[in-house]
């Protein structure tokens, strides 16, 4: 740190006019020379000379910039002062969130790969976007430009003209149903999903055709209208997708390399978006999402040992739905096809006519009927209004600790 404190040092600078008659200069000039520049050459000198710095140049630099500083802030009012603390403590919450994307996308990129699925749960998964055992890379680096997206020109705000690319009205039906079936697109608005609609184009691949090859960076991602692809990484089938799943999108979403080779089995169809639609329409909308969620979720016990990445992945998966007092968000003996997690509101379950158990903010049920893929053992009642996030049974038993809930499945028991 420098110190604008130091011992007294006695310099030869003219500290009147009178040394300063040999000058062929103004009166004007000769008074700014004593007035404003000695004084602050004869400071910087003995702070300089007291320091000794080894190089004297870039001592002096810092220490003009050090003095204009003080010098602006002893000119702001108690106001401004405040406004410019507040706006330091924003931009430090700021770089702080941005540092933790940055960890998360380092995560990704050098995490290892997790243990496939049970191939009778990816069957279930057919609405689902690629797991992440197939967008987790393995062994390639993040892309140089994760710090230019984060704090460069890929991060500025510029004005976006969306791609239209012609279509018939066929077309847009066919693209319509494909998108209704990705939940990475249903939460949008109808004008954004306008635009997604008029951005995407029809890919036609034929059989054995590679997509996307590992390790590549992105710039697309791809919707599946019909055909199935097999998902590989180095040489091991990790994941096939088939119609209405989305691959390629964490390379968009993230800034990383592709984590996986991308083959078609058959002659196949695909829709293919590109990164600046993606990142001005679909990318913000579901950063709002997960933001939104990323906190609550941390605070539910069961999700508590997910780490960000996990939890932003389950957000994308998650619906709201709000039910008025006295509704029967489930009820005993029907079959169960989604998980819910109290986001508001209170609620009662009752087995055979009798009270069970009481939900608040945080807890969560529906579980053991997709675990068990039984009937559900409960009915739950709101009580009062209540507003709940839901996940349907192919992304619960993609996204959640299966093993986990059926240890605490016992409380209907």
């Amino acid at each position: 740190a420098i110190s604008f404190q130091a011992p007294p040092v006695t310099l030869s600078l003219p500290n009147s006019m009178d040394g300063l008659d040999g000058l062929k200069i103004s009166e004007d000039k000769k008074k700014y020379i004593v007035d404003a520049v000695n004084p602050l050459l004869e400071e910087m000198v003995a702070e300089c000379i007291h320091r000794m710095p080894q190089d004297p140049v870039p001592f002096m630099l810092h220490w003009l910039e050090k003095k204009k500083v003080t010098e602006e802030d002893r000119l702001l009012s108690p106001e401004e002062k405040d406004r410019v603390a507040a706006d330091n403590t924003n931009l430090e919450a700021e770089i702080g969130r941005v540092k933790a994307q940055m960890k998360d996308c380092a995560k990704l990129a050098a995490g290892d790969v997790p243990k496939v699925e049970d191939e009778e749960e990816e069957e279930d998964d057919e609405d689902d976007e690629p797991p992440p055992d197939f967008d987790k890379p393995v062994q390639s680096k993040a892309r140089q430009s994760v710090s230019a997206e984060a704090y460069g020109q890929w991060n500025q705000k510029k004005t976006f003209v969306p791609p239209v690319i012609p279509k018939s009205d066929q077309q847009k039906d066919r693209l319509k149903q494909v998108l209704s079936k990705s939940f990475l697109f249903s939460n949008l608005d109808e004008n954004d999903f306008g635009i997604i609609i008029g951005a995407m184009k029809e890919v036609t691949v034929k059989a054995h055709e590679t997509v996307i090859n590992q390790g590549e960076n992105g710039d697309f991602l791809f919707v599946i209208e019909s055909g199935d692809f097999d998902c590989l990484i180095g040489d091991k089938v990790v994941k096939t997708c088939a119609s209405g799943d989305v691959f390629g999108e964490l390379a968009l979403l993230y800034n990383c390399p592709r984590a996986a080779t991308v083959q078609s089995k058959g002659a196949s169809v695909c829709w293919q978006l590109d990164r600046d639609t993606f990142n001005n329409i679909v990318r913000e909308a579901a950063q709002k999402k997960r933001d939104r969620y990323d906190g609550f979720l941390a605070k539910v016990p069961l999700l508590s040992s997910m780490d960000a990445y996990e939890r932003s992945q389950l957000a994308d998966a998650l619906k709201t739905e709000s039910f008025e007092d006295g509704h029967n968000v489930m009820t005993q003996g029907e079959a169960g096809s989604k998980f819910y997690v109290v986001e508001e509101g209170v609620a009662f379950a009752t087995k055979n006519g009798e009270k069970v158990m009481e939900y608040g903010v945080g807890d969560y049920f529906g579980e053991l009927a997709l675990i068990t893929n039984q009937p559900r053992a409960a009915t739950v009642t709101t009580k009062g209004p209540m507003r709940c996030l839901s996940l349907d049974k192919g992304s619960f038993n993609r996204l959640l600790n299966v093993s986990d809930l059926l240890e605490r499945s016992n409380k209907y028991q």
